[in-house]
């Protein structure tokens, strides 16, 4: 959305054909070129996105356009962007971004959850002296317990009726 006013009456009618078709076509390349330099959202907060940072956007947008149409002796009060649409492919894969992130950051919390988990079971096993386990043996108790902790799917109880040592 753009607010606009003719500030110079001689250059808006001599400078342009038509400024209202002008100011029309250089706010839709403003913000085409805004649009296009900026992410629409940002992973970590490094860089500035259209979603997360509108109003500094906003800002550059208003300045580009008033840049575009002060030839046309026009004055630039308010621009802002009201909404971003995207071509389907492109926000199908913004989406399938935000859940490959959405599905990452969880996994990340079932693993810290299991280790702090597998941290516990093994040092309450030691403390209450319910069983002597060597390095192999933790080893492989660790490998079970984050198997059963982070799988997705249900898991099969095994009884092992031999040794780690056979």
């Amino acid at each position: 959305m753009v607010v606009w006013q003719v500030a110079d009456t001689a250059k808006a009618t001599y400078a342009v054909d038509d400024y209202v078709k002008f100011v029309a076509i250089q706010t839709e390349t403003a913000v085409r070129h805004i649009a296009s330099r900026y992410p629409y959202t940002s992973q970590d907060g490094s860089v500035l996105s259209l979603r997360d940072n509108a109003e500094e956007i906003t800002e550059r947008l208003s300045a580009e356009i008033a840049d575009r149409v002060a030839s046309a002796g026009v004055a630039v009060i308010e621009s802002r962007l009201t909404r971003l649409s995207y071509a389907a492919e492109i926000a199908q894969a913004m989406l399938r971004q935000q859940q490959a992130s959405a599905v990452v950051g969880a996994r990340m919390k079932i693993v810290e959850g299991a280790v702090g988990m597998v941290q516990l079971a093994l040092r309450r096993l030691e403390e209450e002296d319910v069983v002597e386990l060597d390095e192999e043996r933790k080893a492989a108790m660790v490998s079970n317990l984050l198997v059963v902790l982070c799988s997705e799917q249900a898991t099969q109880q095994v009884v092992n009726t031999g040794s780690l040592y056979q």
